[in-house]
């Protein structure tokens, strides 16, 4: 008998309940060094019973994830609809005009030269083409003889991160479009084909987590499933938040979506209560025509310029489920949820991606 045994068998580990700890069992490990007798021994929680709503809640996201799987790219996209692209060649000014006039905050990107897609031109870019001229003042004029070709070299003049250029085929299954926006962190994607005769690549269109929520929640019943509130789930952030006030100046807003690559800042009364959002999609009304002088304004006086058919912010709380949220989803056109207690104090923020990615992530390892 060696020694660890000797030591074993002459004390006895006991292990001690009280009501306040019925569901945790102190275990020591199966060889025992001297020095463990002198620690206390670490709880064990057991695993948590599997209830009647869980298991709906997995039977409905299992439902969804096998939809997006057998649906195609193709299948988002409506009867009729628009598509702009823009040529590299094009100046960011008159691109930052066509998108205002369109009503629309991305297009995909074209070069003529190598006629191949270059990737997508979205808020973000403008945004740096605001941060640039932020670190550059005196350099205006040549600010406005930017090309869309020549975002790249701005984005390493001020030292930001590319984001990655990714596509899909639009046959592909949804679910490969769903994963690709998960990794490279985008919120839309551009379905690019293969021309028959040509061989060259074409855009088709660009689809959106938006509108492949929507089709989720027109399509797949079984989100009424989905039961379980927010506090219940890992989903939405609640630490970190960003927040600004009416008075805040534009540009450390703009500072903060930069660093802190978030899409919009909820913005607070002197209660901290929460009365609007600046979104990031603001900058490009802010700088229409590309006039910077808009840059100075606060937060109170840049969100008057909105337009009217603004369709305002959308507020839930931590004891909403997302059947509901997937609801308001199929029936308005949201891209975030702010999440606010019974006196509108900000608790956290829910965005379309984090919806993505909870249907997409959430107990699949456990599937077949």
């Amino acid at each position: 008998m060696s020694g660890a045994d000797t030591a074993e068998s002459a004390t006895p580990a006991h292990s001690t309940f009280s009501s306040s700890d019925a569901n945790v069992v102190h275990e020591r490990p199966g060889f025992v060094h001297p020095r463990t007798y002198l620690e206390l021994p670490q709880p064990v929680e057991l695993p948590q019973p599997v209830t009647a709503i869980d298991r709906e809640q997995m039977e409905g996201l299992r439902t969804i994830r096998a939809f997006l799987k057998v649906r195609t790219s193709y299948d988002v996209l409506p009867l009729s609809f628009r598509l702009i692209i823009f040529d590299t060649s094009l100046l960011v000014k008159k691109s930052l005009n066509i998108l205002i006039q369109n009503g629309i905050v991305s297009a995909p990107l074209w070069d003529h030269k190598t006629s191949t897609f270059a990737g997508l031109l979205t808020t973000s870019d403008y945004i740096n083409v605001i941060q640039y001229y932020w670190q550059n003042p005196d350099a205006l004029a040549q600010v406005d003889q930017f090309r869309l070709n020549s975002l790249r070299d701005i984005e390493k003049a001020i030292g930001v991160t590319p984001i990655e250029t990714v596509s899909v085929h639009p046959e592909r299954p949804l679910y490969e479009a769903c994963r690709k926006m998960l990794e490279s962190r985008a919120r839309r994607i551009p379905l690019v084909d293969i021309d028959d005769e040509t061989h060259r690549a074409m855009v088709v269109s660009v689809i959106t987590q938006y509108r492949i929520l929507k089709f989720v929640a027109v399509n797949v019943k079984e989100t009424q499933k989905l039961r379980k509130p927010l506090k219940d789930l890992n989903v939405g952030t609640y630490t970190g938040l960003q927040t600004a006030s009416m008075d805040t100046p534009v540009m450390d807003v703009i500072h903060m979506l930069v660093k802190k690559n978030i899409s919009s800042v909820p913005i607070l009364d002197k209660d901290g209560a929460v009365i609007n959002v600046f979104e990031a999609v603001d900058v490009i009304t802010l700088i229409k025509g590309g006039v910077y002088d808009d840059l100075n304004l606060s937060v109170g006086d840049a969100l008057l310029k909105r337009s009217d058919d603004f369709p305002g912010i959308y507020t839930c709380s931590m004891h909403d489920r997302l059947d509901t949220i997937f609801d308001t989803v199929r029936r308005s056109r949201v891209h975030r949820f702010v999440i606010i207690d019974e006196e509108s104090h900000l608790k956290g923020v829910l965005t379309l991606s984090d919806i993505l990615e909870y249907v997409l992530l959430e107990g699949e390892e456990n599937e077949d």
